[in-house]
């Protein structure tokens, strides 16, 4: 089955990303939560790559080990940052080997302490290169490119970041995978600029339950994702109660996951974050078409 064969076909495709544990302690939850999260037959895992490939080996673990444990297909993200063409393709080849099924293709945000993405000499500049390449040299993986709803924040306009994409997907991008949001009516927007653009590959909204509300706060600053009033409301009447917090995020995010469902979405991306209660109670509350 291929990538985009997981999204099409009458097929809903559920897909998980992981990131790379860095104790033994983490390491245990994660494996728990992949666990857990077989219950509701997904369609793939993803893991994140560390800038300049900082977790290279650890990601290539993980998403081995989820292969090998439940024989599912595997994406490993790759990025751009610190990396050159010849390093690239030497992780692509190790990824092959190690059984990936699929890559997320990203350019990446620039290091830490810089403001702006600088390509390494014989580096690639952006993402749609990264695509090319990986559909030139190896065009057995499946690949995964992102998608903005509410625009990347680099982007000089809404248009241009549209046309980003469309570059992505017309270098040989198979789905797009949103950037989390938090209003419905972004996504719906945005995949219908997609389809009048004639971006034709399936778009999946990635979706990550927030249970507390520092964390809200936190995704607010980094990503700049809008928060809608009804979902500040709900944290704010939990006051500084974590429980309840918990219970207004779980009761946002299944509001927000049947609404895409509803809406005719051909799967949803969970952001775990390595843990799987508040996703485990959303797949549970919401009904897959």
């Amino acid at each position: 089955m291929s990538i985009k064969d997981a999204y099409e076909n009458s097929r809903f495709g559920l897909s998980f990303e992981l990131f790379p544990p860095k104790t033994p302690e983490s390491e245990a939850m994660m494996w728990r939560t992949v666990d857990d999260l077989m219950a509701f037959d997904p369609s793939l895992i993803t893991c994140t790559y560390g800038a300049g490939g900082s977790t290279r080996g650890t990601t290539l673990d993980v998403i081995e080990g989820v292969r090998s444990r439940h024989n599912l297909p595997v994406a490993s993200h790759l990025t751009c940052v610190g990396s050159t063409v010849d390093e690239l393709r030497d992780y692509l080849r190790e990824a092959r080997d190690r059984g990936v099924s699929a890559i997320v293709a990203l350019r990446g945000d620039p290091p830490k302490g810089e403001t702006a993405f600088t390509p390494v000499a014989d580096g690639l500049r952006y993402a749609s290169e990264l695509v090319a390449l990986i559909r030139s040299e190896f065009p057995e993986f499946g690949i995964l490119v992102a998608g903005y709803p509410e625009t990347h924040q680099e982007a000089v306009s809404a248009d241009a970041d549209l046309e980003n994409l469309k570059r992505k997907c017309d270098a040989g991008g198979d789905v797009v995978v949103t950037q989390l949001f938090y209003d419905n009516a972004d996504f719906f927007r945005f995949r219908d600029r997609c389809g009048a653009l004639g971006i034709t590959q399936p778009i999946v909204p990635g979706v990550m339950p927030v249970t507390n509300y520092a964390q809200v706060r936190r995704i607010a600053s980094l990503c700049k994702a809008r928060l809608p009033e009804d979902f500040t409301r709900g944290f704010e009447a939990a006051g500084a109660d974590e429980a309840a917090q918990f219970e207004a995020g779980v009761e946002f995010a299944s509001r927000q996951v049947q609404g895409l469902i509803d809406g005719g979405v051909p799967g949803i991306h969970f952001y775990v974050l390595n843990k799987s209660t508040a996703t485990v109670r959303v797949l549970r509350d919401v009904a897959v078409r």
